[in-house]
């Protein structure tokens, strides 16, 4: 008899050590696949937005004027176009630049492709290459971070780029910018 009941007290006292440990372990998954999901979505966010911009291209949209010396520069649109419909691409090479920080060392590898609006355009870049890789570093050094990590901030500096690329240019104009590489760290 007495031993009948040192069997149930063990049994009793194994089913909350045993409860425990199963409850234990249900924690352990459920916060590993929590950890696999959030590092999913960080990562993943930035492939997807960097997508999204190769697949939309920026165009830029001229508005003529009655002389061919005064056109005007319209604000950039975003479209979704067939590839039939890209013009003839610049590529430029690689740009690796500091990006403005106050906490840390952070930089930007990029690279670059121009859309361009005629083919005689890439002569002209071909003999100012210097001045726009200059000004492009310049548009690039000069944000942060957070500027440059959203859809909207890439878009804004695409948009910068196109500007001053159009500026400085006569025998056309650049209708957009591919990122073909976009690396922060």
């Amino acid at each position: 008899m007495a031993e009948e009941e040192n069997t149930e007290e063990n049994q009793t006292e194994a089913k909350p050590k045993n409860t425990l440990m199963i409850v234990i372990i249900a924690v352990l998954v459920l916060i590993i696949i929590a950890g696999a999901v959030i590092a999913v979505l960080l990562m993943g966010g930035d492939d997807e937005a960097q997508m999204q911009q190769q697949n939309a291209p920026q165009m830029q949209e001229k508005s003529s004027s009655s002389s061919s010396s005064s056109r005007k520069r319209s604000t950039n649109m975003v479209s979704s176009r067939k590839l039939n419909d890209i013009g003839i691409l610049y590529p430029l090479d690689t740009f690796t630049v500091n990006l403005k920080s106050d906490a840390g060392r952070r930089y930007l590898k990029a690279t670059i492709s121009l859309e361009l609006n005629g083919e005689e355009l890439s002569i002209e870049l071909d003999n100012k290459s210097p001045v726009i890789r200059d000004r492009i570093i310049r548009i690039l050094s000069s944000k942060t971070l957070e500027e440059i990590s959203s859809k909207k901030g890439k878009q804004k500096v695409s948009e910068q780029i196109i500007d001053t690329m159009n500026s400085m240019i006569v025998d056309g104009s650049v209708k957009g910018i591919y990122f073909t590489e976009f690396v922060i760290q």
